[in-house]
């Protein structure tokens, strides 16, 4: 176990006068599974870039542990998909993504086929079975769902439940639900965490909203009085 410290982070994009981050401060524990909620331009994938290092900013970001992104960019899809492993990962061990694939319940034959043949289904397990056979490394996994059917979402759900270390973008609740152990949400200049799922994450931000509805009613009642 490590952490991953966020102190001050503020950042904006150039010729943008609204901050996209405000001093946001939090640590992660690198043996979570969380899952990162947001509305759709809220900076989710501004928040995974900086941590790629892709952008410069305000504060800091420190870690001991390497991020690695979820899907990998593969350049050349004619490529046999066992070379695609070992372009990506050069010193893996072979009976390690034999058994990656076999929890994704996924044949070893596909190796041996080229990669654009996969099924976009076959394409997204066999990457996060080579994204999990980096070492001392914290996953940063981004829709993962989207060319997967009902059971193959089941399948992936629970490769992951198994697994730690990582964030997880998703649209799909039921699959953060059985996936994650914290939540991380984006608010307008900042980011918080909350132990649990997505439904008790939603429970609690209900229960946050109605009472702030309730003080207001109140104060407003109040001032009338």
């Amino acid at each position: 176990m490590s952490l991953i410290n966020v102190n001050n982070l503020t950042f904006s994009y150039p010729g943008c006068y609204e901050n996209i981050f405000e001093n946001v401060n939090f640590q992660i524990d690198t043996d979570w599974k969380l899952g990162f909620i947001g509305r759709n331009g809220k900076g989710k994938t501004t928040f995974l870039n900086l941590l790629l290092g892709k952008y410069e900013f305000s504060g800091k970001i420190t870690s001991t542990v390497n991020f690695q992104y979820f899907p990998f960019h593969v350049s050349d899809t004619t490529m046999n998909a066992l070379d695609v492993v070992e372009n990506l990962i050069p010193d893996y061990e072979y009976w390690m993504l034999i058994r990656e694939l076999n929890y994704l319940e996924v044949s070893e034959e596909i190796l041996y086929r080229p990669f654009s043949t996969l099924s976009n289904g076959e394409q997204t397990k066999l990457l996060l079975a080579t994204l999990f056979l980096k070492d001392n490394s914290f996953l940063l996994i981004d829709e993962p769902t989207n060319h997967l059917d009902q059971k193959g979402r089941e399948i992936v759900s629970n490769y992951l439940n198994k697994k730690k270390g990582f964030i997880l973008v998703s649209h799909d609740r039921a699959f953060l639900d059985s996936s994650v152990d914290h939540i991380l949400s984006i608010n307008r200049t900042s980011i918080e965490i909350q132990q649990g799922n997505f439904s008790s994450w939603f429970e609690n931000k209900k229960r946050i909203d109605n009472f702030e509805i309730t003080t207001n009613e109140k104060l407003k009642k109040k001032l009338v009085d």
